[in-house]
């Protein structure tokens, strides 16, 4: 098994703003990580991303893209373009390859 996942983020809305205003990022993210309060490795899901993404690539203002451990209301996830409700959300195991796009619908006034 590959240790690593070659993963594309793409982000929208504004909220590429938060990362370095780049559009598109390509990534290498841990095929495994130990989930908080067990030894065992697990395969690499989109709430791992979410914690990774906040440890190593956003780069300000983290309210305006992480709650309670998870995206914020009104950012749009989708995994190789399908809604990630549909994919299991935050559980959807990461595979080598997949395009995930975080899209901002959330605007000022």
């Amino acid at each position: 098994m590959n240790q690593h996942l070659n993963v594309t983020l793409q982000f929208g809305g504004g909220i590429e703003n938060l990362f370095s205003n780049k559009r598109t990022q390509n990534i290498q993210l841990p095929a495994t990580f130990t989930p908080p309060n067990t030894d065992k490795p697990a395969p690499s899901n989109i709430q791992y991303l979410i914690q990774w993404m906040k440890q190593n690539i956003l780069q300000e203002r983290e309210e305006l893209f992480i709650e309670n451990d998870t995206v914020r209301p009104g950012i749009l996830v989708l995994v190789n373009d399908t809604d990630w409700e549909l994919e299991g959300e935050g559980e959807y195991v990461i595979q080598d390859g997949d395009e995930i796009v975080f899209i901002s619908t959330l605007h000022g006034g």
